[in-house]
C-alpha cells in the first residue's frame, strides 16, 4: 500500500496580484464612470448656452421646445428669464 502526502506551497503572490488587479479595474471603472457623468453635465450646459444664444437671435418655436426639454421650464417667460441669466 502506497501512502502519499501532497504538500502544496501556497502561492500568496499570485493571490495578491489577483486582488490588486481586481481593485485596479474597479477603480478604473469608477473613474471612467465619473468622467462620463461629468462630460454629460458639461455637454448639457453647452447645449443650454447654445440654445439660448440661438433663441436670442431667432425666436422660433423649435428653440423654445429644446430649451423647455433641457431646462424643465414650460412657460416662455420663464425660459426668457433663464436665458437672460445664462447669457450674462
Amino acid at each position: 500500500m502506497k501512502f502519499e502526502l501532497k504538500t502544496e506551497n501556497k502561492n500568496y503572490s499570485k493571490s495578491f496580484s489577483q486582488f490588486f488587479s481586481i481593485v485596479f479595474f474597479l477603480t478604473l471603472t469608477i473613474i471612467l464612470c465619473d468622467v462620463a457623468l461629468k462630460l454629460g453635465s458639461i455637454s448639457r450646459n453647452h447645449k443650454i448656452e447654445y440654445s439660448c444664444r440661438l433663441l436670442s437671435v431667432e425666436k422660433s418655436k423649435l428653440h423654445f421646445k429644446k430649451l423647455s426639454k433641457l431646462s424643465s421650464l414650460k412657460n416662455k417667460q420663464q425660459i426668457w428669464e433663464f436665458c437672460m441669466k445664462v447669457n450674462k
